[in-house]
């Protein structure tokens, strides 16, 4: 789900404001004593649908062997009234322990609540987003909104290239949110403003929750947070972000007796203030971070050293957590790479300054070599020609997330090459003959992005896109000001929605008690996807006009899932359903409708059973 989408969503239910005065009042330091309220408002659990109920994982059953599908068919009431008896009186499921398979062959364990306790924490994530969003530093990037590997990467280049710093202290956590303490992540909640005393309970009860192992047995763990639960990445980042907040306080916001800073426009200029402190012992430092994985960026190999020992010691008593020896280290960017995120980076001269080199990592290009590879292999004997082109998308897709999430390192066209060259003997092998060079395709995507490529083949006639053919492309350095809690913030991120509000609040305060909570949430997207228009005559309709129609009717199969609605003039909706030769004669009349309308409405008609006019 993109983050416009996300953001969006926030309007549908007229929650921005109330989200926007949330981080307002965090930012101004204020407390919070009865978040509980607006938890378990009817607003913000049908939020909680709308922002988890095409996610992956919703698919996923937990203990109880239920998962969205369950949810979708309940009507809105019941289904408000659920999550609201749920909040009133929380005793979490048991999570259900899965081993996700790891390259190095290991195994990561993920924890699944069931799907009601997911809503629930995420009914709780909406409401304390905004909270924490105004208290996190800003290098900090993980699992946050408008926040990304990217952005992580470009802070790097920038600490690298612009500020000329290149010893970089590489901590590991040991099994970090495995042991992050209980006791003290509610502390640092609780230092955050977070203080509504029944939130937090339910917060511990979410923590203890048992978990269920593979192997049948029953646990009941003391530290941690699941991954796999939608609360552990914000409360990973509470735990971390104090972290954050003591290496900036060693340096970049240092606080000396005499005011050194200057006002540079609306901003404030601390240069004066770093000139001061590089006459001084302390130790130049600065983080960026992206969820459990950070770096430091030192000026001297001595500060450098300085700080891997503060640090290591730091993590120790201030947050009970254990550092990995073996991959922690200091190094010197200008004699080794130092991986991050994927990525190798090094500090090489150009010139007389020293500029960033970036490949992808050598364990994600053995990776990522392997999975095509095993892409190529199932391309070897397909079912038939269905089968086929689904395979090819298949390797299609991943061509294109290695391309996407891998084109901001410098020489990523040389990785991308290294990997073609270890594919080339399985091609052969594998598809043979088989592969032409003429074809043609009708992807906008493919055309736009490979169809230049000498090495763009066809099998069957469908391409198969070279994973070779690619650009390195800037990363993106996030300004300060980018954050979806602000109007100024959400300008930048994009346009307001294109239609009066007014209408769609209306719709969304509606109620049907024997409709669907997937019905009624469809509603509001169909409602904005055809900015608040009729889908056949093209005319804004008011809140007396709209008629949400089933292209299927519910009778004969249909369900209430997007694809299978569309809003529609309620005079259009009774035309369609018409089987009266007088009523239709009324109805055209009416409507008066054109060549093209009169074409949509026999679609319609003819998917709902009924005969053309």
């Amino acid at each position: 789900m993109t983050k416009h989408k996300k953001l969006r969503h926030l309007e549908y239910y007229d929650l921005q404001s109330t989200f926007d005065n949330l981080y307002e009042r965090s930012r101004n330091n204020c407390t919070f004593n009865n978040l509980m309220d607006l938890i378990s408002s009817d607003e913000n659990i049908k939020l909680a649908y709308r922002n988890i109920k095409r996610n992956g994982g919703s698919n996923t059953v937990g203990t109880d062997e239920q998962n969205i599908a369950d949810i979708e068919i309940m009507s809105s009431n019941d289904y408000v009234s659920l999550i609201k008896n749920k909040l009133a009186w929380y005793k979490p499921k048991p999570v259900r322990r899965v081993e996700i398979p790891k390259p190095n062959g290991k195994t990561r364990p993920l924890g699944i609540p069931t799907i009601v306790d997911r809503l629930v924490q995420q009914c709780i994530l909406q409401v304390l987003e905004p909270i924490c969003e105004a208290k996190f530093y800003d290098r900090s990037n993980g699992f946050r909104p408008n926040r990304s590997a990217e952005n992580a990467l470009a802070q790097c280049y920038r600490m690298i290239q612009r500020q000329h710093l290149h010893y970089v202290v590489d901590i590991d956590i040991k099994g970090f949110f495995d042991n992050v303490n209980h006791s003290k992540l509610i502390r640092q909640m609780w230092a955050l403003g977070i203080r509504d005393k029944k939130l937090i309970c339910i917060i511990k009860e979410m923590l203890k929750a048992p978990i269920i192992m593979p192997n049948g047995e029953k646990i009941y763990p003391t530290k941690g947070t699941p991954q796999g639960g939608i609360l552990s990445p914000i409360l990973s980042n509470i735990v971390l972000n104090e972290l954050d907040w003591w290496i900036a306080s060693q340096w970049e916001i240092f606080e000396t007796h005499t005011k050194y800073e200057t006002m540079c426009g609306d901003k404030l200029n601390r240069g004066n203030v770093y000139r001061v402190l590089k006459q001084t012992n302390l130790k130049e430092m600065f983080i960026v971070r992206y969820a459990d994985d950070f770096k430091i960026f030192c000026r001297t190999r001595n500060g450098a050293d300085r700080t891997f020992v503060a640090v290591k010691q730091w993590l120790a008593d201030r947050l009970k957590l254990e550092i990995n020896i073996e991959k922690s280290k200091v190094i010197n960017l200008k004699n080794s790479y130092s991986e991050f995120l994927g990525f190798k980076l090094k500090a090489v001269k150009k010139g007389k300054q020293y500029v960033v080199k970036s490949h992808m990592s050598d364990k994600a290009i053995k990776i990522e070599t392997q999975k095509l590879k095993e892409k190529i292999c199932d391309l070897q004997r397909p079912k038939n020609l269905l089968d086929e082109k689904r395979k090819l998308n298949a390797y299609n897709s991943m061509v294109f997330g290695i391309h996407n999430y891998y084109k901001f390192a410098t020489h990523i066209s040389e990785d991308c090459n290294r990997i073609y060259y270890n594919l080339i003997p399985t091609i052969k092998t594998r598809l043979g003959n088989r592969l032409k060079k003429i074809g043609a395709t009708n992807n906008k995507y493919i055309n736009e992005h490979y169809g230049k490529s000498k090495r763009l083949c066809y099998l069957n006639k469908f391409p198969l896109c070279p994973i070779g053919y690619i650009k390195t492309k800037a990363p993106l350095y996030k300004k300060r000001d980018v954050c979806k809690y602000t109007q100024r913030g959400r300008t930048i991120i994009h346009e307001n929605l294109k239609f009066d509000i007014t209408v769609l609040l209306m719709l969304m305060r509606e109620t049907h008690t024997n409709k669907s909570i997937e019905f009624m949430d469809n509603r509001l997207s169909l409602w904005s996807a055809q900015f608040g228009k009729c889908a056949v005559t093209g005319k804004f309709l008011w809140i007396d006009e709209i008629q949400c129609h089933h292209k299927i009717p519910t009778s004969k199969g249909g369900t209430d899932r997007y694809n299978n609605l569309v809003i529609l003039h309620k005079d259009v909706h009774t035309l369609i359903h018409a089987t009266l030769p007088e009523t239709i004669s009324i109805y055209l009349n009416k409507i008066k409708p054109t060549k093209t309308m009169l074409t949509k409405i026999n679609k319609l008609r003819i998917k709902a059973g009924n005969t053309a006019i």
